[in-house]
């Protein structure tokens, strides 16, 4: 399987208050189609890693490739691209445009990255309401949705560019645990019929075994 993502010898410090090894020593490779799950304690690293994984945070020491091209040392409007084309995000909260329709909030990030006719956008966004369940709601304002439907909907908007990965931030932090269910349901099936690459920030440890592969992180480092 080809790999997605890597990292080499990542380092990273906290300056204040005081100083702070947050990461030490961090080499992961993440294959293509792979559903893995970051655990550990608060404090032990795991959102500071995704965020450099992400490419939002630059500062640290080391070596972060996507898709087989170095991305450390890159310039701000160079990763901000990257991560419109290459990444799609999932936080605990879905941040929607609540008084825009369903449809439009999946549509956003498109139509920032501005490399399809709006048409093509709006037809695309369908699509991927469809694969969510979500088709007979796209024009309801996200308001009116239930907070595991907006969060599909989230997951929808973070699939619209056709990312390499989906990162997620505790994607199922705010949710129930029928609405947890779901949303595992249908990254495992993005994964598994759609190839589609996921890692995700969770303290769900029922969610974490279920997926391919655990980093677990204590103390700043990769655990097991």
């Amino acid at each position: 399987m080809k790999t997605i993502l890597k990292t080499e010898n990542i380092d990273k410090f906290f300056h204040q208050p005081t100083e702070f090894h947050v990461l030490k020593d961090i080499n992961i490779e993440v294959k293509k189609g792979e559903f893995l799950s970051m655990i550990g304690k608060s404090g032990s690293g795991k959102s500071t890693l995704l965020y450099i994984l992400s490419t939002m945070d630059t500062e640290y020491s080391g070596n972060l490739y996507i898709d087989n091209k170095l991305t450390t040392g890159l310039s701000k409007d160079k990763l901000a691209e990257l991560r419109n084309e290459k990444i799609g995000f999932v936080f605990q909260f879905h941040y929607l445009l609540p008084e825009f329709s369903c449809l439009r909030n999946v549509m956003i990030p498109a139509l920032k990255l501005g490399k399809l006719p709006e048409k093509e956008i709006e037809e695309r966004a369908y699509q991927k309401l469809e694969i969510l369940g979500l088709q007979d709601q796209a024009l309801k304002p996200a308001s009116k949705l239930s907070g595991g439907q907006q969060q599909r909907v989230a997951i929808a908007r973070a699939l619209i560019n056709d990312p390499l990965i989906i990162m997620g931030d505790e994607p199922t932090g705010n949710l129930d645990s029928k609405n947890t269910d779901i949303v595992f349901d249908i990254f495992q099936e993005l994964t598994q019929i759609y190839g589609q690459t996921i890692i995700a920030v969770t303290h769900d440890d029922d969610f974490a075994q279920k997926s391919d592969r655990i980093i677990e992180m204590m103390d700043g480092k990769i655990f097991k």
